[in-house]
């Protein structure tokens, strides 16, 4: 593979690996819409102080990081339309990524909101606010500094876990990128490229939590 050849390969693939590009952020977005909703649902309740709640949550939780993503994504897009669910790739990708993340995001959040100093807890108790408006105005909003850097962390994972999605037939970079290397038989320079477009889009990704890092651990 020479430099010039591999210039002109890219000028004929990138077009139709762009559009992979689109699909796997998009999909990465997407996912983490729900994986933060869900996650910040399981860090509220494992944290409730109600064993009733937190017991069935945790199990939960173990449940979902205990089965890989890969057969996730096939329960749902493979199994689920047996049932009378019937979801497009795209919709499957998202769901599945989106529910094995919220397993780790959850974790994350529930880490942020024990870390919060309990004396501004109290201190808020002692002003006669509510609990809720003690989450909402004291607890959440310092947890929320405190998981910024992790958060970010599984950001870059799950953009690159988006690959995984090639396994229902996600048009994202990867499965461009397999569909251009079996048709063209240049898998050096196509796969080549896939991890260039990947290493484009994490980068900017890994300068943002380096920089997180930096501000808030430093506080």
């Amino acid at each position: 593979m020479t430099l010039s050849g591999f210039l002109a390969d890219a000028r004929e693939f990138l077009p139709i690996l762009a559009e992979g590009v689109g699909v796997t952020v998009a999909l990465t977005l997407c996912a983490l819409v729900l994986a933060t909703a869900l996650g910040v649902v399981w860090a509220l309740l494992r944290t409730s102080g109600n064993r009733w709640l937190e017991a069935p949550v945790r199990w939960l939780v173990n449940v979902i990081r205990g089965i890989p993503i890969i057969v996730q994504l096939f329960y749902i897009y493979f199994v689920l339309p047996d049932l009378g669910i019937d979801l497009s790739a795209f919709q499957a990708g998202v769901i599945g990524l989106g529910v094995a993340y919220s397993a780790y995001m959850g974790e994350v959040f529930r880490a942020g909101i024990l870390a919060v100093d309990h004396g501004t807890i109290e201190a808020a108790e002692s002003l006669g606010l509510s609990r809720l408006r003690i989450l909402t105005r004291v607890v959440l909003p310092q947890a929320v500094r405190i998981v910024l850097p992790p958060f970010g962390n599984n950001l870059i994972m799950l953009l690159k876990d988006s690959s995984q999605a090639s396994v229902i037939t996600v048009a994202e970079i990867s499965t461009q990128s397999r569909l251009i290397a079996s048709s063209t038989f240049k898998n050096q320079e196509v796969f080549t490229l896939a991890a260039l477009l990947y290493l484009c889009l994490s980068i900017p990704l890994i300068l943002l939590v380096a920089r997180l890092e930096k501000r808030f651990g430093r506080r």
